[in-house]
């Protein structure tokens, strides 16, 4: 295998993060920083390489040749800003080849000293770049799974960074191994059927059912991704992997949704049974899997590489309400206190309620102090949401019983990324219909699980009738349809 090639116009951090051995070699020539992690993830984050060595009085060519002797081949001073473009317009050829058909395999083999030393976060950049230069979400959705197989031996090769017991990561991995064993027996289970020709399919389907309502607990380690750790992302640019994943998501929740349906059969033929093992069972299962590989591998690395400890401090403070598959480990202790990272979470209003401050607010029907208007938003029996005029998620009240999952992630988050990838485009006409005076309302109704939702959404309009922002009123009205002739004395 070729030598590691070193960009030394690269951060300390993102270096050090991709080739950990380099730690002690910098220490060597006298970067101090290079040894604590705390330096590392904070100033190092912006800090050349090459310029913490100028600053050291460490001349290029005598690093160069340190480097060297350890294994690695540092590029020279022809302008390595345009040889780390060129490399990037190879490896984004290899993916726009592979949505041209082109072998992966083959694909793999002429590429090979080049594919050895890509990272997640690499892949996820790349990946981001081609979407905005056009290539659809659909498509790097659809061959996402080939991506990684192309991509693979890079990153195995990363060394992915184990972290602490309790950190939101770990707990993340944590769930997939809980994932993993369920897959495990439903495969047995699905070899058993298989075997004696559903025989015995009664104590089988059982077994199955079982399982099956433990694999849907997958609903809150997805959940925690697309209502927490999506939203982080985006406020650091990252905004089409995440697209990608989360219609993943829904794929996988669509098939497990039809595997439901089959067993709620309490007698179920032999015929669906096998229909839906092969049709969409096995495939659910084996999409699960590829999503484990594709979080551990990719996502969860270039995670890591992005956020802050005081936003992982953040998500963990945030996914309580979520809740998980399993309970996480103790140990962790984000960097920022446990006050401190409530409060980086609250809007003006809590945050002020949290101090004790007592405002009046008028209103032209009355006045309410801050603490009375709080009670009464997240008391009403509906939820709401206000998105401004920009399309931005600005506030959302915080009842006990919601009916859609809301995290404070969202605040200052374009709407359109907090829904499934295969609803935005009605998310858009909404508020294109609201911004231009078309419409002024729009209403919804659906079966949730055992609720059935009424979703409204209304325009706001200032005095002079320009388009202020969107309300949506979410509601379960399943007993308010059980109602029927009149009730006048309190009982």
């Amino acid at each position: 295998m070729s030598k590691p090639i070193l960009d030394l116009t690269r951060s300390l951090y993102d270096l050090t993060e991709e080739y950990p051995e380099l730690i002690p070699i910098l220490l060597d020539m006298g970067l101090e920083g290079a040894a604590n992690p705390i330096l590392r993830k904070t100033v190092g984050r912006k800090l050349p390489v090459l310029e913490g060595l100028k600053r050291h009085g460490v001349p290029l060519e005598e690093a160069r040749r340190k480097l060297a002797a350890k294994g690695f081949h540092v590029l020279g001073e022809e302008d390595p800003l345009e040889i780390r473009k060129e490399r990037r317009e190879q490896l984004k050829e290899i993916i726009r080849d592979i949505h041209r058909q082109a072998n992966p395999d083959e694909l793999r083999e002429r590429f090979k000293d080049l594919l050895s030393d890509v990272g997640a976060t690499e892949i996820t950049q790349l990946e981001q770049e081609l979407i905005q230069e056009g290539l659809s979400e659909l498509e790097i959705k659809s061959l996402c799974d080939v991506h990684a197989a192309v991509f693979e031996e890079g990153l195995n090769n990363q060394v992915v960074q184990e972290e602490q017991a309790g950190h939101p990561v770990h707990t993340f991995k944590k769930e997939n191994r809980k994932i993993e064993k369920i897959v495990t027996s439903l495969n047995e289970l699905f070899a058993k059927l298989s075997q004696n020709d559903f025989a015995s399919k009664e104590n089988h389907v059982a077994e199955w059912r079982q399982l099956h309502e433990q694999l849907l607990e997958i609903e809150k380690h997805y959940s925690r991704k697309e209502n927490i750790l999506f939203a982080y992302l985006e406020k650091h640019g990252v905004n089409a992997p995440p697209k990608v994943m989360w219609a993943i998501h829904d794929d996988i929740r669509a098939l497990l949704k039809e595997v439901s349906k089959t067993l709620r059969d309490q007698q179920p033929n032999v015929k669906d049974l096998k229909e839906t093992i092969e049709r969409t069972a096995r495939p659910a299962i084996k999409m699960i899997t590829d999503m484990i590989y594709k979080e551990e591998n990719i996502m969860f690395p270039m995670c890591i590489d992005t956020l802050t400890d005081q936003e992982w401090a953040e998500v963990a403070e945030q996914s309580e309400e979520i809740g998980y598959l399993v309970e996480p480990d103790t140990g962790w202790k984000p960097a920022i206190s446990a006050e401190r990272t409530v409060s980086l979470n609250q809007t003006p209003l809590s945050d002020n309620l949290s101090r004790g401050a007592e405002a009046e607010i008028p209103f032209e029907t009355g006045v309410l102090t801050q603490k009375q208007l709080n009670l009464l938003l997240n008391n009403l029996p509906v939820d709401i949401t206000f998105v401004d005029e920009q399309d931005t998620v600005r506030y959302f009240t915080f009842g006990k019983e919601r009916i859609f999952q809301r995290s404070k992630a969202i605040i200052g988050r374009e709407v359109k990324n907090c829904h499934p990838p295969d609803s935005v485009h009605i998310v858009e006409k909404i508020l294109e219909d609201f911004r231009s005076g078309r419409k002024d309302s729009a209403n919804f109704w659906l079966h949730l699980g055992e609720k059935y939702v009424y979703i409204q959404y209304f325009a706001l309009r200032d005095e002079n009738g320009n388009y202020a922002g969107t309300i949506e009123v979410s509601q379960d009205i399943t007993e308010i349809q059980k109602v029927q002739g009149e009730k006048r004395i309190y009982t």
